[in-house]
């Protein structure tokens, strides 16, 4: 069986692709976790790579859940709610652990829909770019079921509790101007022009030095839930390591010399 995901790197930036067009790349198998997963893991690693651009092949960027998987579970009698419990525990979680923990900047490119899971999957990351064939949809409630993979932790912190709240009681489809007016996504571009932009917009971030990437992000994540006074203990820590790596010196010394040659 084919990976879920392919990823491709080249000057520090990943590309990482969710590869099931034919299903509108829905989410419904741990294989499928398990891959995104692996993937993340691989990133993670691999220092050199500085930024990741995630999108969909084909029409679609994820279009959520897979019905299906839903309906052969709900039709098993013998499944104990516990045991749908620890289905989604070391399931579909593996997901927002891998990719909203994950220490390196990532952009959803958002190619088409991202519906449910995928809308959830697109919140995951730092950044959302979206094509003008993007549509959007916290649609659980319509399923009779509710975000379970962290979508209500993740999409009020993006659109504010009252945006979150509207989406996720009506489960709504919502088009690119309006993820853009509340706060979704932050730029919205021609379909042809998604990819190229988001995978420009990665070769800046990837211009910086790779440790400070991975620190700042680190301290946008805690500064979400910690008090002020922890986010300053973290944030004089990681100063400090960075103010001893390679990269610093070299750019602090390239500023200083810029400035001898301004006088």
């Amino acid at each position: 069986m084919n990976d879920f995901v392919t990823l491709a790197v080249a000057d520090h930036v990943a590309l990482l692709t969710l590869n099931s067009p034919a299903t509108r790349n829905a989410l419904g198998s741990n294989k499928q976790y398990a891959d995104i997963a692996s993937a993340c893991l691989r990133i993670e690693a691999d220092m050199s790579i500085r930024a990741v651009v995630l999108t969909g092949a084909g029409k679609a960027f994820c279009a959520g859940g897979d019905v299906k998987a839903m309906a052969a579970r709900t039709a098993d009698p013998t499944l104990e709610p516990v045991d749908d419990r620890y289905h989604y525990k070391h399931g579909i979680h593996r997901i927002p652990n891998a990719v909203y923990q994950m220490e390196v900047p990532i952009i959803a490119a958002v190619n088409g829909p991202a519906i449910g899971a995928g809308l959830d999957l697109a919140c995951m990351c730092d950044l959302r770019i979206a094509g003008k064939s993007a549509r959007f949809a916290e649609s659980f409630v319509r399923l009779g079921i509710i975000p379970g993979d962290g979508g209500a932790f993740l999409l009020q912190k993006l659109v504010g509790i009252s945006k979150a709240s509207e989406l996720t009681f009506t489960g709504r489809t919502i088009d690119p101007a309006e993820a853009l007016a509340c706060g979704l996504v932050s730029e919205v571009v021609n379909d042809e022009e998604l990819l190229p932009r988001a995978l420009a917009l990665a070769a800046e971030i990837s211009a910086n030095p790779p440790q400070a990437l991975r620190m700042a992000k680190r301290l946008l994540r805690e500064a979400q839930t910690a008090r002020l006074e922890s986010i300053l203990e973290l944030s004089a820590a990681f100063q400090a390591l960075a103010h001893a790596t390679g990269e610093h010196r070299q750019r602090i010394s390239t500023a200083v010399a810029g400035l001898a040659e301004r006088k």
